[in-house]
This record gives structure tokens, sequence and C-alpha cells, in this order.
């Protein structure tokens, strides 16, 4: 383990809760230059379009889920933060690790330095780091990987949910599996009664529970976090169930019976999910729509764009 642990807090039951209730743990990765506002705005001008995606979202407190996607729109980093600063902004930094290799070796240290704590067999790692307007929110949703997140700068409120019926249905994980429409889960808000809050702050990181629910609002504060994604043997089961149910409800049209993770039935939908992942009609349900462009002339704004 490095002589200065990301993790500066641990303690002896985080092991036992870890990927079983929602935790908080502290760490230092906000005192990194790899986090300053400066390294950050160089990072946005050098991203490859394929790695980012950028939100125009509805404001804080709306039930209507307003989430479009669109582009930076050619945009200097520093013009892309005071955009965002002054707008309804969500920006994606996907695969932050594959696009710069400092933020690969320390996800490579981070998860060195979580097998010595707790016992993790995790395959397919994967960071985005996330930059996000005041008070913008990210609507009742959930992941199909195993999900950490840190917080960086800013403040906001996050709001977990328990995996499992009626707040997420297997129907709902099966769609995210066909579609990545992961904010389309249907939400109440008697929900939030059961709901566990954190107000995160820097020097923060949480975890939960495999494909528990959540929904982010932010304070009135420019805020980035860093997503941190991985695959177990797990939640790979699950991916595969997932996916080959959604393309027998929603492409055959018939209601699967199990969500087995061995047997007959877990091998033949393992197949089914083989052949047909990237299929026509899997392809054009995942297919992007870019509809805007950021605004160079007043940052904060956007710009539709033509279908």
């Amino acid at each position: 383990m490095s002589q200065r642990p990301i993790f500066t807090n641990w303690r002896e039951n985080f092991a036992a809760l870890w990927g079983q209730q929602p935790t908080c743990v502290d760490h230092r990765l906000h005192e990194s230059p790899l986090f300053s506002r400066k390294q950050l705005a160089r990072l946005i001008e050098n991203y490859p379009r394929t790695h980012y995606s950028i939100f125009h979202i509805g404001e804080q407190g709306t039930d209507r889920r307003f989430w479009r996607e669109g582009d930076l729109g050619g945009l200097t980093g520093e013009e892309v933060f005071e955009a965002v600063a002054n707008g309804r902004l969500w920006l994606n930094l996907q695969r932050v690790n594959l696009v710069d290799d400092r933020y690969g070796d320390l996800l490579r240290e981070m998860f060195d330095e979580l097998s010595e704590r707790i016992v993790l067999e995790s395959f397919h790692e994967s960071a985005g780091i996330l930059v996000s307007s005041p008070k913008a929110q990210v609507y009742y949703h959930a992941d199909l990987p195993a999900q950490m997140l840190f917080q960086l700068m800013g403040r906001q409120r996050i709001m977990f949910y328990p995996p499992q019926e009626p707040f997420i249905a297997p129907e709902h994980l099966e769609h995210i599996a066909i579609a990545d429409a992961a904010i389309d889960i249907p939400y109440a808000e008697w929900f939030d009664e059961y709901a566990r809050i954190f107000e995160f702050a820097p020097g923060q990181m949480v975890q939960w529970p495999h494909s528990a629910p959540y929904r982010v609002e932010n304070h009135d504060c420019l805020n980035v976090s860093m997503a941190v994604e991985y695959s177990t043997s797990a939640t790979r089961r699950n991916d595969i169930v997932n996916l080959a149910n959604g393309i027998l409800r929603y492409q055959i049209g018939w209601t699967p019976r199990s969500r087995a993770l061995s047997g007959p039935s877990f091998l033949a939908k393992a197949v089914l999910g083989k052949t047909l992942r990237n299929s026509p009609w899997i392809k054009r349900r995942k297919r992007r729509q870019i509809a805007f462009r950021l605004d160079p002339h007043k940052l904060g704004a956007v710009v539709d764009t033509a279908a």
C-alpha cells in the first residue's frame, strides 16, 4: 500500500458494509493537481469526442425529465467550465483512465489499495470525471456496474434507495441493459421516505449496493466528481441476465420467468445475449442524438442543432 493511502479514514466495518449499504469514506483525491480546475480545463480541450457526453437538464425540483445530449462546440476548457457554471449542464468525461495515463495509474493504485482492505475481484474498471452546474440534478436512475463516487469540488445531496421492488423492478434493469435508458425508471415522491441521504463534500467517497436507484441534487455551486465503475463476477452474471431478459421482453414479447445466475437457462441467455448484443435492433435503441451545442457567445446557453 502507498505511504499516502487514497482512503484516509478506513474502518474495519467498511469491508462488511461494502456493496451492502451506502457507505461514505474519506479520501485525498481532491488534493491532487490532477483535479485542479486548470488541469481539468486542459483535459477537456483535448478530449476525444467519442469519450464525452454533455447533457442539458431541467431545473431542480421539476418533475419533467428534461435530459438531452449535446456537443462542446469547440469551446476552450475554461470556456466549458464557465458555461457549466452559468448553465444547467452535466459534463461526463468518460473513460478518463484510457484517455490519460495519469488517471489510469491512479485508478490502478486505488484498486490495489482496495484489494488489501476488502475481498474485491474486480475487472473492467473505468473512471469518468463529472463537471456539473450549480443546482443541477440527476434524475432518479440506476447503474448496472458497481459504482463509487468521489467528490472533488462543490457540494451535492445524494439520495440512495433500496435495490428492490417497488423502487426498482427487473424490467427496469432490462431496459437499461438494452437501451442505456437509466433515467426512465419510475419515481414517486414517497420513495424519499425510504432513502439514505448523504450531504456530499470534497474529500468524501460513497459506494452503494449494486443496481440501487439514486438521484443527485447539486447545491448552489459548481461541482466536480469522479465516478468509478467496475464489474465483478456477480455483476457480470446479472448483466448477462438483464440483457437477455430485455431482448426476450422488449423484442420477442415474452415475459421472462427466471433471473437465475447459473444453470441451463442462464447458459442459454448467455448465448442469446452474445449473439444479439450488437444487433441492429440494439444499436438503434442505443443511438445517441446530439440536440445542441454550447453557445460560444453566451456561456451557459445552448444552441439547438438540426435533427
